[in-house]
């Protein structure tokens, strides 16, 4: 059972839902530890946002260009999966297989 939304709750940066304490969520490191972001800036995500971001975006994207929320919302595969996602409860969870990003 999902709590209701409550006013305290983080809100994703992706998506722009509530983050509720009982939903599945996960801290993204805004430049990836293993490109020089270990103990750098991170940012609360629902487990599914945060998902997305690492099937679209290689560590050398993320680290280049996608080191900012701002960034992040305007790719335009994170943009439309934004949108989608917004429209669902914040404990929804896809049941999506494996990364659908290319191979570099």
């Amino acid at each position: 059972m999902q709590s209701a939304p409550d006013t305290t709750d983080p809100i994703c940066p992706i998506c722009g839902r509530t983050i509720p304490p009982d939903v599945p969520q996960s801290r993204h490191h805004l430049i990836p530890r293993l490109k020089g972001g270990k103990g750098g800036e991170t940012v609360l995500l629902h487990h599914i946002c945060h998902k997305e971001i690492h099937a679209t975006l290689s560590e050398a994207e993320l680290a280049r260009d996608y080191h900012t929320p701002e960034a992040l919302r305007a790719h335009p595969r994170l943009a439309r999966f934004a949108r989608w996602v917004a429209k669902r409860p914040p404990g929804f969870l896809s049941r999506s297989e494996g990364k659908r990003r290319p191979p570099s």
